[in-house]
């Protein structure tokens, strides 16, 4: 059984807070300024003072909480800091995964000021570490802080991040216009581009009161979900919308820590009408349903899946698996199709760390084949991590070091072996096909790789399937939170025997 998209939920409850990431002293060095000066436009919005507490709904489970607060520095005028803290929590399996992310920023208070230093804190499931960051224009240097670990020391280029982009969604209410800006990301460093636009206003009831609600709706090119704010004239975020899945609501302390006892492999599984045929887990195989559900942007033939739609809002797809052609399979080391995105080392997929790159020689040996190097990779990765649902690490370097995980952990360690051995690879985010002791025929929500070998081939490290079969339904790649608006919506209506005769070759 494989863990339950917390990962991408995670990711997204995190990006609203794009709205709001945050404490950590400026660099002892920054001036401070001899007169008063201009305040940003983030500080003259109307907020609840002392901070925001909401709730987090998934499928109307509550399945944890996030606090959030914007305000200056005490004791300064010339620096703002905004705080986010935001706590997951719910039942993997038999496991319990817990996950608190912490972020403290501080910025120049003056209107676009710039983004002096940030704190991260993150604890539970994925690891426990503290990231230490201070942005000067020449990079962002970060220390990276973990209990038993010697401390690293990180330069990556200098955050663009901006104070209005503390609380991007205010700001454009304020200022009746599109607010665009840049977020560091606080778990990959990477920054990503983020837009804020205003929505018509609307009327609801909040706490037996009719009231006017402002809305803005912000997207990230990094988790590409739109997400809703919703605020009253005295600038409280009443909700929050991530498409019709999850939801944050206003809620006391109290309430907001307050949390279901929430199994999330049951309670996001889609489940067919009957099982899928034999053949879907032979490889070459085949397995044809029928969605509803499922966006229009997801519906992209490939090698794997094609699509047809068909009326009422379903579509045909059938999930095909095969073996790469023999005639085009390369030698190591094989050229990225698409640029070498899919060989780069991140703080993630660290494929530059020398003990992954020291495994990968070993495990590739004088193999030249690349697909042959590739299908040892899985093996191994199969046959040494410990299936634990309860014991995830956001780093491969991590996952190597303990061994043990989930889907995500087996995807992330084999997607780095693969590029230090010089294969392109990537993580393929979707759902697989399993029956439980239940015996009730579902898709559960998966993670498994591609990895280019002379076309690209799917591979389930965590089933140890050099191909993977015709059982696995993909729909994003690399842990991206644009399919979590999925989980509750994509539905089996059918499974069918063959496929329509107007799929396309």
């Amino acid at each position: 059984m494989t863990r339950s998209r917390s990962h991408a939920l995670w990711l997204l409850a995190a990006t609203l807070l794009c709205a709001a990431p945050v404490l950590a002293q400026a660099p002892a060095s920054a001036p401070r300024p001899a007169a008063p000066q201009a305040l940003s436009d983030v500080l003259k919005v109307p907020r609840p003072p002392g901070g925001e507490w909401l709730g987090l709904y998934l499928m109307d489970k509550k399945v944890g909480y996030f606090f959030t607060d914007v305000s200056l520095v005490p004791g300064r005028k010339d620096q703002l800091r905004a705080v986010t803290e935001l706590v997951f929590k719910a039942t993997v399996g038999t496991k319990l995964s817990e996950r608190v992310h912490r972020e403290e920023r501080v910025y120049e208070a003056k209107p676009g000021g710039r983004l002096l230093s940030f704190v991260v804190d993150q604890r539970g499931d994925g690891g426990t570490q503290r990231l230490e960051a201070t942005n000067t224009p020449s990079g962002l240097k970060v220390v990276r802080k973990r209990p038993g670990q010697p401390n690293e020391v990180l330069t990556v280029a200098a955050s663009a991040e901006k104070t209005e982009d503390a609380d991007q969604a205010r700001v454009a209410i304020y200022r009746k216009a599109a607010v665009e800006g840049t977020i560091t990301d606080g778990t990959d460093l990477e920054g990503y581009k983020v837009t804020t636009t205003t929505e018509p206003a609307e009327e609801r009831m909040v706490r037996g009161v009719k009231v006017r609600l402002s809305r803005a709706q912000t997207i990230s090119e990094k988790e590409k979900v739109p997400v809703t704010a919703y605020f009253t004239e005295d600038g409280e975020m009443v909700e929050v919308d991530f498409g019709q899945t999850m939801k944050a609501r206003a809620e006391t302390e109290t309430v907001a820590k307050r949390l279901d006892v929430v199994e999330v492999f049951g309670l996001t599984r889609i489940v067919l009408p009957k099982k899928l045929p034999i053949e879907a887990r032979a490889v070459p195989g085949r397995a044809v349903l029928v969605m509803t559900g499922l966006p229009e942007k997801f519906q992209q033939d490939s090698y794997r899946q094609k699509y047809v739609k068909l009326p009422d809002g379903r579509v045909e797809v059938t999930l095909l698996s095969d073996f790469p052609k023999t005639s085009n399979l390369k030698q190591l080391p094989v050229t990225d199709p698409e640029g070498g995105e899919n060989l780069k080392a991140t703080l993630i997929v660290e494929s530059d760390n020398a003990e992954i790159r020291n495994l990968a020689k070993t495990l590739v040996g004088s193999q030249k084949d690349a697909y042959t190097a590739a299908k040892k990779i899985v093996a191994w990765v199969a046959k040494n991590l410990a299936k634990d649902y309860g014991a995830s690490a956001d780093r491969a370097s991590d996952v190597l070091r303990q061994r043990k995980g989930d889907c995500t952990e087996h995807s992330l360690l084999a997607v780095a072996l693969l590029r230090a051995a010089g294969i392109p690879a990537r993580r393929i985010d979707g759902v697989v096909y399993m029956v439980n002791e239940d015996g009730v025929p579902a898709f559960y929500w998966h993670e498994w790789i591609e990895a280019y070998v002379g076309e690209w081939t799917q591979m389930d490290p965590t089933f140890d399937q050099p191909v993977a079969d015709a059982t696995h339904f993909g729909v994003g790649q690399e842990g991206n939170a644009e399919i979590t608006p999925l989980i509750g919506q994509l539905k089996v209506v059918e499974v069918r025997d063959k496929p329509s005769t107007a799929m396309k070759p």
